[in-house]
């Protein structure tokens, strides 16, 4: 998000890069943006061809890779551009754009792992109930709100830009750091409520499984095998979880929401006599459950953290930075939306089936 890449236009001589430099930085951040177009694109075209992943929480998956494949498209290439002009060029118009779609496509797209985490949360604490209420309906007005926020978060600088315009064209394509209230709006919206929103959900949902997992440990019924569909359901609901046809196969959360099912339980689970046994199978999944969520935390804090506290700081002209490690800290928030198709697919085997498909219809 392209709050600004300067403190001030005049920040400080800077040594203009070698040729060799802004070919290196050019390939990289070339690199970066293909890949990003490249697999939110194949995120796309998995759902919109594959009818089993045509649920409602892929439709915020799908939702997210759009957004990300729209920082792709429509930031990465003028940020790098910019970068290896070292000037703006592209005059005024193009410049408010620019910055008015960096900064609503990102802020939608930390948003987006939000409303996930969210529909994430309902799903796996109130299994039956949520079932009803997770519609494609429901979908697409988080996504909606989603977007109405984003705009919300990034329109106020356009009432103040727009008397600034400069005759010759500006060299620089920044917003400045002359409203600090606007600053910490903007970044308690964007990132800092987001990050402690999804910190809370996915700390319950990790307890939540926890829970389930050690019940389904203790609990000997739970385990026994079962030919009575209606037998089956009535477990579902005694234990307020999904059947296997009720709950999404979309969500890296699946490897440790599997437990729901209690029609399709795997033979070696109904053999487990022994406490230590059971003990052991629970232990394994929690772990996993637990390095799940922590590769989906850990990619979101270490892509945006820094660039948000660099921008309090800057903000609240506590410190300033140069532009080299403002465009860095930038697009090391831009590389979340190149991690989000990973993390939100790789785990989820109706994705892996989909993605090898394609791959086979193009080759």
């Amino acid at each position: 998000m392209n709050i600004t890449n300067c403190t001030t236009e005049a920040s400080m001589a800077i040594r203009p890069k070698t040729i060799t430099e802004k070919m290196l930085i050019c390939m990289t951040l070339v690199v970066i943006t293909t890949l990003t177009t490249l697999l939110n694109l194949a995120v796309i075209m998995a759902i919109g061809t594959t009818k089993k992943l045509h649920q409602p929480a892929n439709y915020l998956i799908c939702s997210l890779a759009v957004t990300d494949l729209l920082v792709a498209v429509l930031v990465m290439p003028l940020s790098i551009i910019y970068i290896v002009m070292d000037r703006w060029k592209l005059g005024y118009f193009l410049c408010e754009v620019w910055l008015s779609v960096d900064m609503t496509c990102c802020t939608c797209s930390i948003l987006h792992l939000c409303v996930i985490a969210l529909d994430r949360y309902w799903a796996i604490t109130n299994a039956i109930e949520y079932a009803r209420k997770r519609t494609a309906k429901r979908a697409a007005l988080m996504i909606l709100t989603v977007w109405t926020i984003s705009i919300f978060i990034s329109m106020p600088p356009l009432f103040w830009r727009s008397h600034r315009r400069l005759s010759p064209p500006p060299s620089q394509c920044t917003i400045q750091h002359d409203h600090v209230i606007y600053t910490i709006y903007s970044t308690l919206g964007a990132f800092y409520i987001p990050l402690t929103l999804i910190l809370i959900l996915y700390y319950r949902i990790y307890h939540a499984a926890k829970s389930l997992y050690q019940k389904r440990g203790s609990s000997r019924h739970l385990s026994n095998r079962s030919t009575d569909s209606q037998n089956s359901f009535a477990s579902c609901k005694l234990t307020q979880t999904f059947c296997v046809s009720d709950f999404s196969t979309s969500d890296p959360t699946t490897e440790f929401e599997k437990f729901h099912a209690s029609i399709r339980i795997p033979p070696f689970d109904n053999d487990l006599d022994h406490p230590g046994e059971r003990q052991q199978i629970s232990s394994t999944r929690e772990r996993k459950a637990a390095r799940i969520l922590g590769l989906i935390l850990g990619a979101f804090i270490l892509s945006w953290l820094p660039f948000f506290i660099k921008e309090l700081i800057v903000g609240l002209s506590i410190y300033t930075v140069s532009s080299e490690v403002a465009d860095f800290l930038t697009w090391l928030g831009y590389v979340n939306s190149l991690i989000n198709p990973l993390l939100y697919t790789s785990f989820n085997e109706d994705f892996k089936l989909a993605f090898k498909k394609l791959i086979r219809c193009r080759e």
